[in-house]
């Protein structure tokens, strides 16, 4: 960086593209690969032996897990932290305050970078740690998928095996369950009744309801008396 201005270093820092961030991640060589390589630091790469040097981890050596290039921090083997829920994750941990004490040599881009300026010697000596590492890489990968393979034969074994205990306790729970079946009760049989021959009734005729006359009184003739006392009928 050109200028002194911390704000600009910061501006510089976080809109820098992704390529250069990278190149960023890096951290001092010890003391004895730095007159082997005669680099003062280098790009912290997946798979490199660093020993912390500051914080409440100081003093902790393990390979690198993961590096968070947008965070520029460093994930390593052995350091975690709880969440409030009691799961552990990785504590990210500053690029530097980490000091390389192995370098990871299988990538061979990075070996041509140390390999320029250095003496024929210190090239062979490089290609051959490479080799070892190399094998170190392919064994461990054999490794992890023979447990892997194993793990999953185990399960398969379990699950054989809680199968046919299902199946003898099936076995075993039939024969017990037929013995323990209540009988059925039978019905009582019952006499059966004779038949009743209904009496046929006869029925008597409905008398109708006679119609009483009702007689009618004739009117007499009204008798209308005249003046002089006679009577006309």
């Amino acid at each position: 960086m050109k200028t002194i201005n911390p704000g600009k270093q910061r501006k510089e820092l976080y809109n820098a593209p992704q390529h250069l961030k990278r190149k960023w991640i890096a951290a001092h060589l010890e003391e004895n690969l730095l007159l082997k390589y005669d680099k003062r630091s280098i790009p912290a790469i997946k798979g490199d032996t660093v020993k912390v040097m500051r914080g409440s981890f100081k003093g902790h050596e393990d390979k690198i897990a993961g590096v968070n290039v947008k965070k520029r921090t460093l994930e390593i083997e052995g350091i975690t932290m709880s969440k409030a829920d009691g799961n552990k994750i990785a504590k990210p941990i500053h690029h530097s305050n980490v000091l390389i004490t192995k370098l990871n040599l299988t990538d061979k881009w990075r070996r041509k970078n140390l390999e320029l300026g250095l003496s024929e010697e210190a090239k062979k000596e490089i290609e051959k740690e490479a080799e070892i590492q190399l094998k170190e890489a392919e064994e461990e990968k054999k490794r992890l998928e023979e447990e892997a393979k194993a793990l999953e034969e185990a399960e398969e074994t379990e699950e054989i095996i809680e199968e046919e205990d299902l199946e003898l306790k099936d076995k075993e729970e039939k024969p017990k369950k037929e013995k323990e079946k209540p009988k059925t009760p039978t019905k009582p049989k019952t006499k059966e009744k004779p038949e009743i021959k209904k009496k046929s009734v006869k029925k008597s005729p409905v008398k109708k309801p006679v119609e009483k006359k009702t007689q009618t009184k004739k009117k007499t003739p009204s008798k209308t008396i005249k003046k002089g006392g006679k009577i006309d009928e």
